[in-house]
């Protein structure tokens, strides 16, 4: 298998990527054959993928953006993935072009590609780190140099808590990072969930076992487990919903959309 110009050397180009898949899913160049193999066979089960991860960033986008409008402008951003159009800092430096970003991911194509695109822009910066250690990275010299702790800051953890198993407490890891939040920071969160998906659990168990095969197991949490995420926090209105239902940037029918992006939850909690 060739390797790309832009895939850093070292990772190994045959195992698939679930940030790699999300870019496919997304509509991205940064994938590899094996990437898009594992994709189209998790589409074979849950055709919609594409659509769930489109209106994920599109509520992302929507939950930056009102972060933005109540003074929050400093975002970490764990799991990010890899750019694409309409990111975080895109998003947040257009609302306000003092706006800092943090990006954190583990895997070294995003981790790469990221610092690529970030090149010159002295207000976002990539760290290689795992939500699983939360410390590591608070720690860390990208996020602790730009972040000021002491003033709020959006934590988002946008489709990324549902790769965390059970066994590795992403309650604990939350937690932890919600500690060192200053009052008014925001939490924001979409999550993958049987709840909404318009296949039977059955059905839609194909496409999670795909990810288990891969060894990134899907963990599909229900609407009150993926609330406890939440805890000690004030929920933003309208709360945990559907992702097109959060603060929709206009009213939506949803008889006219895709039944697949109403798939999970997203929300948004401030800390009080």
């Amino acid at each position: 298998m060739e390797r790309p110009a832009w895939a850093p050397q070292g990772i190994d180009i045959s195992v698939p990527s679930v940030s790699r898949m999300y870019d496919f899913y997304l509509g991205g160049s940064h994938n590899f054959e094996v990437d898009r193999e594992a994709a189209r066979k998790a589409m074979e089960f849950m055709p919609g993928l594409p659509k769930i991860m489109q209106a994920n960033r599109a509520f992302m986008r929507r939950a930056v953006r009102h972060a933005v409008s109540e003074g929050v402008t400093q975002f970490l951003d764990i799991g990010s993935g890899i750019p694409t159009f309409g990111n975080v800092h895109e998003v947040a430096q257009a609302a306000d072009p003092e706006a800092r970003v943090a990006y954190v991911d583990h895997d070294p194509v995003a981790v790469a590609h990221s610092q690529a695109v970030l090149e010159g822009n002295d207000r976002a910066v990539v760290t290689s780190a795992d939500l699983r250690r939360p410390q590591e990275i608070l720690k860390s010299p990208e996020v602790s140099e730009l972040l000021d702790l002491e003033r709020p800051v959006a934590l988002l953890l946008v489709a990324v808590l549902h790769f965390i198993e059970d066994a590795d407490d992403p309650q604990a890891a939350v937690a932890a990072l919600s500690e060192s939040l200053a009052p008014g920071s925001l939490l924001v969160i979409t999550h993958a969930s049987y709840e909404g998906i318009p296949l039977t659990k059955e059905e839609a168990g194909g496409a999670v076992g795909v990810y288990r095969n891969i060894r990134n197991p899907l963990i599909m949490r229900s609407r009150d487990e993926v609330s406890r995420f939440f805890d000690g926090y004030e929920m933003v209105e309208p709360g945990l919903v559907a992702m097109p239902n959060w603060r929709p940037d206009t009213p939506v029918a949803q008889e006219q959309e895709d039944p697949y992006a109403f798939s999970g939850f997203g929300g948004v909690g401030r800390k009080a």
